[in-house]
């Protein structure tokens, strides 16, 4: 089931991070045993006709509720519009791009252009067909400043005249040009080795139905009606309902281009960490997003159930604020006088983290310490050599020796200066553990002299958290946070120097080298670009801008009533329309 794609390049994510829901780090179970979760679980049993799915979506905030992919920069919204939002294309189960889709792609290196032909039995949910208009006026949400979309990045900048547009110097784009009803042709300026891999940011794989919101300004785009109260999709489910933060319902989209999906209706509704598990044995809902490490140890032996999991795209990091991004200009700017300047300091204060032991005692085997910023499920890419940070107070306090930081008579360190030194954490809202896993890190860094304070003083709800991070709030020196990541695994979405995802900041001359080396043309030799990618894990390890944290195995729960549910990442494998119910009650 992949469906990072319906958001382009790369998603902040509160499902796995410690402070978003504990999930990752939030248990009283001891277990350490890693488990085997299959890819898949469909009822042996016979479907009823329609049937309701219940869904839960596990989280502490409330979703925002912007539908539209160029807008919305959450994973909870993307998970709640899943059964209507679907992509472009098809994909394999590496995510790779094939036919099948919506629409085809092709690919012509020479003349550096990608031909994108819609399927013509696709239509939107009000029967309206898709067009060509509709695929390239999603360029135009994502390249207008009116809309300020995250996913205007120096990656979607590669296609010509798209720049000239988002600086208002142009009324159109050159490089996307509609040859006729169905077909659209993108140029670009230098093609891309990630380009035949879903979600690699170069282009967008979805589409705005502009017949229904070409008259909405911009400005106004993502607050309208259109994109939050009706908004269309031409996957198998249309919104029905919605009431604010809480649940949404889906019934068929009687137009679907695969034929009228088998269940009458999926709600999906959010359920807090701390509840969910009670949900669960009370037997509640059908599927869950967003588990965790910390639920699936109360309740993986509940009857009625079948645990499913695989390696999750994404991980937990620690981020430090290091700069500005400066909306004018679309680059983040670092500030060589910021708090966290020092790398030293940096490295210090992941090596006095004891991530391996809360990993091993708190996650039930679905967890482990990341040693790089490229996850484990990016395996080819990924420097298996790295050490990362494991806990080392020794080498901690050597650093913050040589770099200055003085302890005072009350054991706490002073800046270089002198001065009282006081480091400000943003961490988001858990369950009933995630105090105490915090607690514990802060006491860790007590260990090596470092004060360290929550910002507010308390944990912060997800959208709270992110609107301090991303404006890079004076009361926010590091954060901990997480990222639910593309299937392609360039980083230039996240750690660029025109990237509004990294929300720290952080910028040099040989990050902005070494990401240009990863995806340029030479990079279409797998081995160029394998070595790229591992020379860049190392600087930034170095660096220590952002610190890896940790990585899960992603468990849901699949009651024993539903029949063709799957988290393979091939699209010829799984599809909501194909799920069904073999019951009109959950199985217990």
């Amino acid at each position: 089931m992949s469906k990072k794609w319906s958001i382009g390049a790369v998603a902040v994510l509160a499902a796995l991070s410690l402070a978003a829901c504990g999930n990752s780090k939030s248990a009283s179970s001891t277990s350490s045993k890693k488990p085997t979760l299959p890819l898949s679980y469909s009822s042996k049993k016979k479907a009823i006709s329609g049937g309701t799915l219940k869904v839960a979506e596990v989280n502490t905030a409330a979703f925002k509720g912007i539908w539209d992919n160029a807008l919305t920069t959450n994973a909870e919204d993307t998970d709640m519009m899943q059964f209507g939002n679907e992509g472009l294309f098809a994909v394999n189960k590496d995510f790779k791009i094939v036919d099948g889709g919506a629409a085809n792609l092709r690919l012509n290196q020479k003349a550096k252009t990608a031909t994108i032909k819609i399927n013509p039995k696709v239509k939107w949910s009000d029967g309206k067909p898709l067009v060509a208009q509709d695929v390239a006026y999603a360029y135009k949400v994502l390249a207008n400043k009116g809309t300020a979309s995250q996913y205007y990045t120096g990656s979607i900048a590669n296609i010509q005249g798209i720049a000239a547009y988002h600086d208002g110097k142009a009324k159109d784009i050159s490089g996307v040009q509609v040859k006729n009803k169905r077909t659209v042709v993108l140029h670009f300026k230098v093609m891309k080795p990630g380009m035949k891999t879903s979600g690699n940011g170069y282009f967008w794989e979805t589409a705005e139905p502009y017949h229904y919101i070409k008259n909405v300004p911009f400005k106004k785009l993502a607050s309208s009606d259109q994109v939050r109260k009706h908004p269309l999709f031409f996957g198998p489910f249309k919104l029905a309902k919605e009431v604010s933060g809480e649940s949404v319902k889906w019934v068929p989209n009687t137009y679907y281009y695969k034929g009228t999906p088998k269940l009458k209706e999926i709600d999906m509704q959010v359920v807090s960490p701390d509840s969910i598990a009670a949900a669960l044995k009370a037997h509640k809902y059908d599927v869950t997003f967003g588990l965790g490490s910390s639920t699936y140890g109360k309740v993986k032996n509940t009857s009625g159930y079948t645990f499913t999991g695989k390696k999750a795209l994404a991980y937990d990091y620690l981020g430090f604020n290091l700069g500005k991004y400066d909306a004018k200009t679309g680059k983040n700017v670092m500030n060589k006088n910021a708090k966290m300047a020092d790398p030293k300091l940096r490295q210090a204060i992941a090596y006095a983290m004891n991530i391996d032991a809360v990993e091993k005692k708190f996650s039930n085997g679905l967890g482990s310490r990341l040693t790089t910023l490229i996850p484990s499920a990016f395996s080819e890419y990924q420097d298996k050599s790295a050490k990362g940070f494991p806990l080392n107070l020794k080498k901690a306090n050597k650093l913050l020796n040589e770099a200055g930081y003085k302890k005072g008579k009350d054991g706490y360190r002073t800046d270089k200066n002198g001065k009282k030194l006081t480091i400000h954490l943003a961490e988001m809202q858990g369950n009933s553990n995630t105090q105490a896993i915090v607690k514990n890190y802060i006491q860790q860094w007590k260990k090596v002299g470092l004060r360290v304070t929550l910002t507010n003083g308390r944990l912060l709800d997800m959208n709270n958290f992110y609107e301090k991070v991303q404006a890079n709030s004076k009361d926010v020196d590091m954060f901990e946070a997480a990222w639910s990541l593309s299937s392609e695994p360039s980083q230039m979405d996240l750690y660029s120097e025109t990237a509004p995802f990294n929300m720290g900041r952080f910028v040099s001359k040989k990050n902005t080298q070494l990401l240009n080396k990863m995806d340029s043309e030479k990079a279409f030799d797998t081995n160029y670009r394998v070595k790229a990618f591992k020379e860049w894990q190392n600087y930034m390890n170095k660096e220590a801008a952002y610190v890896p944290e940790v990585e899960v195995v992603q468990s849901y729960a699949v009651n024993n009533r539903v029949k063709n549910f799957s988290l393979s990442n091939a699209s010829k494998d799984f599809n909501w329309a194909d799920v069904q119910v073999t019951s009109n009650s959950l199985s217990k």
